[in-house]
């Protein structure tokens, strides 16, 4: 019996001491600094968390950079903390995305400029910063506005006056350039700009601009691309003040001359037209606009000299132009007994010498005249006359259109 009960004790207290050693290994494996930790016999470093790299373009010592070009910063293992972007003093604006890894600049970059660029980063693997410099190029050729119409200090101007900008050398990519072009009205209304040449692009409403606001014209045109080898070198901006509603409506037929200032009569008045024996003598219909005044005015007759049939040569007092071929509204003491009556002047609006004054002292650039009851309409590039053009073929002019 008892060496039968000693072998059954055996096993069980190696059983017993198998079980702790395995409760023993299967503690360690879990905890114990030195499992991983230098010189624990066998284990391996964790890898380091890498530092943010920042990257600029344009790249360090670039040289004729374009002006269109955006200036661009990016940040890999971490987040950009600042920017900044500077040429003669002064800081380019630029924003960040979503996850602040990048920043791009806005707006054009200024000609023949030194740029100096800095940026900060932050991330698990500690800061870094990065520096770095460009030039944009010299352009050889440059765009600036030579001149723009109305650009009078104080002037009021009427409601159907038009934007006229001129540009001092004939414009390649019109369509950049008309980008670069803003109107802002306090009363706003649809409009489009119209390229009659190379060099001349007009804005006009869709409608007479609403009465008695300011408009507001600039042209961010510093760094634009404009052609070949071309770039606008200098922004502008002007700001013209529209005053009342004047509209003056002549009909030939009654001849007589209706002046309304915002909507109400003001002044009635009895004129005569063209006699119309002649085209050249034929008072245009159609929307004019009043462009400008004299006192006196030398009127000659188009394409004759002295001796020629139908030569003449009158000096006129009070006279307001309303197109390029010689109508204008003015003063004719010699035909006041046909005035209200007939017809009988070489094209233009002949008024009672008083009538013809009131008139003269109120008129604005861009007022309004219309004229019905001839067989002559107005070109569309007759002086002003663009608002004989509807605006759906007006809008057709712009580089923007469609």
């Amino acid at each position: 019996m008892r060496d039968f009960r000693h072998r059954l004790r055996t096993p069980i207290a190696g059983l017993a001491v198998v079980t702790a050693g395995l409760l023993i290994a299967s503690c360690s494996s879990g905890a114990g600094p030195s499992s991983s930790g230098p010189g624990a016999g066998g284990g391996t470093s964790a890898p380091a968390t890498p530092a943010p790299q920042i990257k600029i373009s344009p790249v360090k010592g670039a040289s004729k950079v374009r002006p269109d070009k955006s200036v661009v910063v990016t940040a890999s293992n971490g987040e950009l903390q600042e920017v900044t972007v500077k040429a003669g003093g002064k800081t380019l604006q630029g924003e960040f995305d979503a996850g602040h890894t990048k920043w791009i600049s806005k707006g054009p970059l200024k000609l023949s400029s030194n740029y100096t660029v800095s940026a900060k980063a932050s991330g698990g693997g500690g800061p870094a910063a990065a520096t770095s410099s460009f030039t944009t190029l010299k352009p050889s050729q440059e765009l600036q506005i030579s001149d723009v119409t109305p650009n009078r200090k104080g002037e009021i101007v009427g409601v159907g006056m038009p934007i006229m900008v001129t540009f001092s050398q004939p414009v390649g990519d019109k369509k950049t350039v008309e980008e670069s072009l803003e109107v802002t009205a306090q009363k706003p209304v649809d409009g489009a700009w119209r390229w009659i040449n190379d060099k001349l692009v007009i804005y006009r409403p869709a409608k007479y601009w609403p009465a008695h606001q300011k408009i507001r014209f600039a042209a961010h045109l510093e760094g634009v691309r404009a052609g070949k080898d071309m770039y606008g070198v200098k922004n502008y901006a002007t700001t013209m003040q529209v005053g009342a509603a004047w509209v003056s409506s002549v009909n030939t037929r009654t001849h007589s001359m209706i002046v309304k200032r915002d909507g109400k009569i003001v002044q009635k008045m009895a004129i005569s037209a063209g006699k119309a024996t002649t085209r050249e003598y034929t008072t245009t219909n159609g929307v004019h606009l009043t462009m400008e005044r004299g006192n006196p005015v030398t009127m000659i007759s188009p394409g004759k000299k002295k001796g020629d049939p139908g030569y003449y040569k009158e000096v006129v007092d009070h006279a307001v132009r309303i197109s390029n071929s010689g109508e204008y509204v003015h003063s004719a003491p010699w035909s006041v007994g046909s005035q209200g009556r007939a017809n009988v002047s070489h094209g233009c609006v002949n008024a009672r010498p008083d009538q013809a004054k009131w008139f003269y002292d109120n008129f604005h650039r861009g007022d309004v005249v219309k004229i019905a009851g001839t067989t002559r309409s107005l070109e569309w590039n007759n002086g002003w006359g663009f608002w004989q053009l509807p605006f759906k073929q007006w809008k057709k002019g712009s580089a923007l259109n469609g």
